[in-house]
């Protein structure tokens, strides 16, 4: 059996002329045009297939170019209610498969900390989550996609046709043709609700001992007071968190709309090291030291997307958001480093997360994770104070062998993606020559 889906939350007009990432750090004032193929393929210069502006730094952004938006492509093509395999166009927001299918059962197999990015985008940036060490990365459950190249050739990908180009679109951040549609492998469940635990734990190696305790659970994520640092004794505070889907057949409910939104820049000194202690000093004592429970699926996997432009908290100069990943063996000190840097920077991150990668090998030339730990931070924009920070944490990150996200970068440099990157010369062969960004213009090899 087949059912066929539309998505009516996109509206059809013209779009902004006015856009950027997340981060806010740059605009764009050339507007994008809704994703037509013969415009596509009759456009000069270069050009660029965006969702919906997600991304942090500038891997979704082209100052020289023409955009194309594919949220205007965001038909649900096919369903198998069996199989669980679904196919969609690459403009369909992760919101809208969960609006469809969680009612009959059904859910993401891998989802990031929000819903609100397309399937196009979950490809490009060949997306992680909370069950990297269970299950791998997005790409894995990619069965196959159609891949639009620039010079009319239309391919269709997947591990075993075309294997190759299959390989370097997981995670090849748009650049090797305009993912058109997505067939994906959903996972079933029997309730919207998840069993979780939150455990309050000081110090990394006592993180590490909860990780490891921690391994058969599907999902495990950990907020970290950077502010609570002392330095050299690796003992920043966190909040350790595990969970499952609820075994038992319950309500199959979806998520509320969010209703609280941010309706203005907050001032640029709303965020310092003395309003995000003092936050992070309540968040952590507001948990006991174990606390077990059910949650929905809605805050258990997507706490900020109930606030409407939370972005903006980080006043009008935006966010710098940096994400990275230390193998193991190089964690523990690597991490306490860097929270030793950032306390003496006098600089604070807001949202800062640490989590473990398993495993089992990415499939992407590009894919961002590898095994090791990985912590994620975000920086209110304070011009050269924050980017010599950033420069200090990317040494470290280079002598512990690590990388850096590019879905989530806006200083990476060519020397520091060649080095994050080795397969980037395997990937060049099969970049589409036409599809260009302000992040791949930035780092580059050629």
């Amino acid at each position: 059996m087949v059912v066929m889906y539309r998505n009516s939350t996109i509206p059809t007009g013209a779009m902004t002329p006015m856009w950027t990432s997340w981060g806010r750090l740059l605009s764009i004032e050339t507007p994008q045009h809704p994703f037509r193929k013969k415009p596509f393929l009759s456009t000069n210069g270069t050009i660029l297939a965006t969702g919906n502006l997600k991304s942090y730094g500038d891997s979704c952004l082209l100052s020289n170019g023409t955009a194309f938006s594919m949220l205007f492509q965001d038909n649900i093509l096919a369903w198998n209610p069996q199989s669980g395999r679904l196919k969609v166009e690459a403009g369909v927001l992760l919101d809208h498969i969960l609006q469809n299918f969680v009612p009959e059962g059904w859910f993401l197999p891998v989802t990031p900390g929000t819903k609100y990015v397309s399937v196009g985008g979950a490809v490009a940036n060949d997306i992680h989550g909370k069950n990297h060490h269970r299950v791998g990365t997005f790409g894995h459950f990619i069965t196959s996609l159609k891949l639009l190249r620039s010079n009319g050739e239309a391919i269709v990908c997947s591990p075993s046709a075309n294997s190759n180009l299959f390989q370097a679109t997981i995670g090849g951040l748009g650049l090797t043709g305009i993912i058109d549609w997505v067939e994906i492998q959903l996972i079933p469940i029997k309730s919207s609700l998840m069993d979780v635990e939150w455990l309050r734990f000081e110090g990394i190696p006592e993180f590490l001992e909860l990780n490891t305790a921690s391994s058969h659970y599907d999902y495990t994520v950990s907020w970290l007071d950077c502010t609570s640092s002392k330095k050299g004794k690796a003992s920043a505070k966190g909040i350790y968190i595990r969970g499952r889907h609820h075994p038992d057949p319950s309500c199959l409910s979806i998520h509320k709309k969010p209703y609280l939104k941010i309706p203005f820049n907050f001032p640029d000194l709303t965020l310092n090291k003395y309003t995000i202690g003092m936050f992070n000093k309540l968040y952590y004592h507001h948990f006991p030291k174990h606390k077990k429970g059910t949650q929905h699926y809605d805050p258990f996997f997507y706490p900020l997307d109930q606030l409407i432009d939370w972005n903006l908290i980080y006043g009008k100069r935006g966010l710098y958001q940096f994400q990275c990943v230390i193998p193991f063996k190089h964690s523990l000190s690597t991490f306490q480093t860097m929270l030793d840097i950032i306390a003496a920077s006098g600089q604070a991150s807001f949202l800062s997360v640490l989590k473990s990668f398993g495993s089992i090998p990415s499939i992407g030339l590009l894919s961002f994770p590898e095994e090791g730990l990985t912590l994620c931070l975000d920086f209110a924009n304070q011009g050269i104070k924050t980017l010599t920070l950033l420069k200090q944490l990317d040494e470290l990150v280079l002598a512990a062998r690590g990388r850096r996200y590019p879905a989530k970068d806006a200083t990476m440099t060519r020397n520091q993606f060649k080095q994050f990157y080795p397969n980037w010369n395997t990937f060049l062969a099969y970049k589409d020559p036409k599809i260009s960004s302000d992040f791949w213009e930035r780092v580059s090899p050629q």
